[in-house]
């Protein structure tokens, strides 16, 4: 077995984390996590912390869960991994069949890939040669509508529906040009109302598509939570009245529930609260419940069959993955999908939800708390200098990363966005757990807020 400080050393010699910066990273002891049990994770010194984010949002029913590992584990004594191009598998294509049982509206074909950026750079591609196919000899559908604080992912294609200027500004000369609406975010605007402030967003899209439509291919867009925005959540009836609008101007709906999907707004799939029905919808993150990278573009058979033709008219879709469809990511996703049913998830969330709300309701007494912003079982606390005037604290002060630190203290892993401060826990997290978890955020706000006065 390697020594602690063996590992440290090669870590900072070798690796460069994402998002990360790294002259901080190497002036730190990094944590290492050697093994995870139900909804801990376990370091290399045997401490267990509860799993704040669910391993950057993807894990849904536990680590270690035995019905998964048998799942891989019996996959692996077949074969670990073919392609799709040319061949098929049995995993995938019994996910396939899976993943349009539960999902919403009339998607009806699955096409895999390993992560979210992949999953939306494919449904970007998708989209635009759907029209491009559909509209010959003359295609004029080529731009794309997008929000402001909205994120798709790290690929040029997704970074250029993107709207964070931290992450996506420096790479502005790479991107293609869309078309921007402002995100409906109360908190930070200059509206008197939630209602004035959807309106402003709402009426900016109509504008749009009233001058643009006929060159405009689909909106993207992340149902009701702008999660790497810092869990903005979206105002009632913001989402039906987009997704009327884009099918009043015939344009795609195209919904990003990578963070969203499997289980995490209370619904398996965010879309289903209003009924939505998506024209091309990318999951990831959760789908394997954790386990293995894996994503999925789903999308209505009118998209996929303009894809259908002679070799001579080149409609084929030219992408791919190496690992597409993965046979041990898919068998993982199976297991997953199977533990929805056996351990009646989206059922007991109808509890741990009300009881998170209700745990979140102490911390608005905090001077530095500014906002609390929860939809599911995904919550955002946004940290502030001043509350009452919403003055942020300086970026340099890196006060949303020294209250995780501090978390760490009270057995607890989260991680920033900023200075907002991300809860995701497992799907599996129980109630009593739930309190540790927002107590030791409380304790680690107050303490880190006192100390930086």
């Amino acid at each position: 077995m390697n020594s602690k400080e063996k590992l440290i050393s090669l870590n900072h010699q070798y690796l460069w984390h994402p998002f990360t910066q790294m002259q901080d990273w190497i002036n730190e002891e990094p944590l290492f996590i050697e093994k995870g049990e139900g909804n801990y994770l376990i370091d290399t010194d045997g401490k267990r912390y509860i799993d704040g984010v669910s391993s950057l949002w993807t894990n849904i029913h536990g680590h270690n869960r035995k019905e998964i590992n048998e799942a891989v584990q019996e996959q692996l004594n077949l074969i670990g991994h073919t392609t799709m191009l040319g061949l098929a598998n049995i995993p995938a294509t019994l996910l396939g069949e899976k993943l349009i049982e539960v999902a919403p509206g009339e998607l009806k074909k699955v096409f895999y890939s390993d992560s979210g950026s992949t999953a939306a750079e494919i449904a970007l591609k998708m989209a635009y040669q759907y029209w491009q196919q559909k509209n010959k000899p003359e295609p004029s559908k080529t731009a794309f509508i997008k929000l402001k604080e909205g994120y798709h992912g790290d690929t040029v294609g997704s970074v250029s529906l993107g709207g964070i200027d931290l992450f996506h500004k420096i790479f502005s000369h790479l991107l293609f040009d869309t078309y921007s609406i402002p995100t409906p975010f109360f908190y930070h605007s200059e509206f008197s109302s939630e209602e004035k402030c959807k309106d402003h967003s709402i009426q900016s899209l109509k504008a749009i598509l009233e001058r643009h439509h006929h060159e405009i291919a689909g909106l993207f867009i992340e149902p009701y939570v702008q999660g790497a925005a810092g869990m903005i959540v979206f105002p009632k009836g913001y989402m039906k009245e987009v997704a009327s609008l884009c099918r009043d101007y015939n344009i795609l709906f195209i919904v990003d529930e990578v963070a969203t999907g499997f289980g995490r707004t209370g619904k398996l799939f965010a879309c289903e609260e209003d009924q939505l029905e998506p024209d091309i919808m990318a999951v990831a993150k959760g789908i394997s419940g954790g386990y293995l990278p894996l994503a999925a573009t789903l999308t209505t058979d009118e998209i996929y069959n303009a894809f259908l033709g002679d070799h001579s008219e080149h409609k084929t879709f030219y992408h791919g993955h190496s690992y597409t469809g993965n046979p041990l990511a898919c068998s993982a996703a199976l297991a997953s999908l199977n533990l929805f049913k056996k351990d009646r998830t989206l059922d007991h969330l109808q509890e741990k939800i009300p009881f998170l709300r209700t745990s979140l309701e102490v911390f608005q007494d905090l001077d530095h708390v500014g906002d609390i912003r929860q939809k599911g079982m995904m919550v955002g606390i946004e940290l502030m200098s001043d509350k009452g005037s919403k003055t942020p604290y300086p970026p340099e002060h890196r006060v949303g990363h020294k209250v995780c630190m501090e978390a760490r203290n009270h057995h607890v892993i989260i991680r920033p966005l900023g200075d907002v401060l991300i809860l995701m826990p497992p799907l599996s997290v129980t109630v009593e757990e739930i309190q540790a978890l927002t107590k030791g955020i409380y304790q680690s706000i107050l303490t880190v807020t006192q100390r930086s006065k």
